[in-house]
């Protein structure tokens, strides 16, 4: 995997009695590291009081040990891990973004991209209003607190909100009495709740989450649902479900979501299992010998060994001490970093035909190191599958891939990469299969704009990252 980054994770706990969950959602977001690495945060209520830490880093580096018994007990919790697709890599875009208003705090995390961001944000700002990060998600908060000033609760403020808004967002919302999760329409993005046997409700991007926190998963939310958690118990709003077809990212399946997570009653690693299965039957090839890509290649490499018959092997060692964020001392030395990341086993590749299993080609260029990193370890023939389809598109609703600039197979054709990338054959997963390699859940429908070119909602006009952070001479309005 090379070029693409992750979503983002949020987490949310509401119980019956003080407790200390600052230390569950410690645990909570640890599980969901996976989802991004660039900053994470934590924002405790206790009866109405908000304390809050957040930082760039991984959580077990921000959430030292003193930091966690600040923040100490409470009845409500809010936890954030980033990878941003609005705003820089910077402590002040990291979340929960916490506001001060005159109906009370809150507390919010969100995972997604608002695809419309720019235009809500210049309209906020006309009227007056003030933003301190460059991070889609301040929009968010805008929005519901200027809905709430009319609306009669919280939840019906985020409703109303939710009308202006565009795009993706699975939303964690703490007040000082309720926490609110909130799913956009589409259902880009998972989420979903369990419960504790201490009664405490537990909202996360993903059910590996509410495993590592003892809760029992009880369900997805629907697409377009808002689900209040309160001293009183739980309640949904579905005005906003089913007016636009189910379209989850069947990305989610095939890289964000970790394997030990159920995502619409299917698990990822049975999806993955799958999408190698279907490969073998559309790519296949005599070999000896079927490697993945640690991580999320290695699913797909059993499921392709089942299904063709050809063993499965162990052939890349991944160190387990360096996580997504690993950064070379010297960019100049950037072979380095995938022989740091990994290692070939060679007794497994030497003299051997081996396919290669990967999720995805952005750019090409690890994957070129890869190649040669398995060539170099003795693999006589590399016969390259991908677990996806070709990127051809931007996405818009939650990575960072904004244009065709950085896609290689918008510039080549299938042979021309195998040639660049240096392997003997390359195959694809069809965009037909990739969206059965979730047929047992129930899923209505996925996004596949990122390999079709068809978007299920509108694209955005202005698709840059960094779009709130323009130098002046870039900007369209300058004093």
């Amino acid at each position: 995997m090379s070029g693409l980054h992750e979503e983002c994770g949020v987490f949310g706990v509401f119980s019956p009695c003080r407790q200390n969950l600052a230390a569950t959602a410690y645990y909570g977001l640890f599980a969901l590291q996976h989802r991004g690495q660039e900053s994470c945060g934590i924002v405790v209520g206790d009866d109405g009081l908000f304390r809050a830490y957040k930082d760039t880093g991984l959580v077990g580096d921000v959430f030292t040990p003193d930091i966690l018994r600040e923040l100490g007990e409470g009845n409500m919790v809010v936890g954030h891990v980033r990878y941003g697709t609005t705003g820089n890599n910077d402590r002040v875009n990291a979340q929960p973004i916490v506001v001060n208003h005159i109906k009370g705090r809150m507390a919010l995390a969100h995972n997604g991209n608002i695809t419309n961001s720019a235009e809500l944000r210049r309209e906020l700002e006309l009227r007056g209003s003030i933003f301190h990060t460059t991070s889609d998600t301040e929009v968010i908060s805008y929005l519901i607190t200027k809905e709430r000033l009319t609306a009669p609760s919280i939840e019906e403020a985020v409703s109303r909100a939710m009308e202006k808004i565009q795009g993706a967002y699975s939303l964690v919302i703490m007040s000082p009495s309720k926490l609110i999760a909130v799913r956009d329409a589409y259902g880009f993005r998972p989420l979903c709740y369990g419960r504790r046997a201490d009664g405490s409700y537990v909202v996360a991007s993903e059910s590996c989450a509410l495993d590592a926190v003892g809760a029992t998963f009880l369900r997805d939310l629907k697409p377009g649902e808002i689900v209040v958690f309160t001293k009183d118990g739980v309640r949904t709003m579905e005005g906003h479900c089913g007016k636009v077809p189910q379209a989850t990212c069947v990305f989610e399946y095939i890289y964000f979501a970790r394997p030990d997570s159920v995502i619409e009653g299917c698990s990822v690693h049975s999806a993955r299992l799958r999408a190698g299965a279907y490969l073998a039957l559309e790519h296949p090839v005599q070999a000896d010998v079927v490697v993945g890509v640690p991580d999320s290649g290695i699913d797909a490499a059993v499921g392709y060994a089942r299904q063709s018959g050809i063993p499965y092997g162990v052939g890349l060692i991944k160190n387990q001490y360096i996580g997504r964020t690993f950064i070379s001392p010297g960019q100049s030395d950037r072979e380095n970093q995938v022989r740091i990341k990994l290692n070939p086993v060679r007794s497994t590749l030497e003299g051997k035909r081996v396919v290669l299993i990967d999720d995805s080609i952005v750019r090409g260029t690890t994957s070129a190191r890869l190649v040669k990193l398995v060539r170099d370890a003795g693999a006589r023939e590399i016969h390259l599958r991908i677990s996806a389809p070709p990127f051809l598109n931007p996405c818009y609703f939650g990575t960072d891939i904004d244009s065709r600039d950085m896609l290689i197979a918008c510039h080549h054709t299938v042979e021309e990469i195998r040639d660049i990338i240096g392997v003997d054959s390359l195959g694809y997963l069809s965009v037909d299969s990739v969206q059965k390699i979730a047929a047992e859940g129930r899923c209505q429908g996925y996004c596949t704009g990122c390999f079709s070119g068809r978007y299920p909602a509108p694209i955005p006009a202005h698709t840059e990252k960094n779009k709130f952070e323009r130098k002046l001479s870039e900007s369209e309005e300058s004093e």
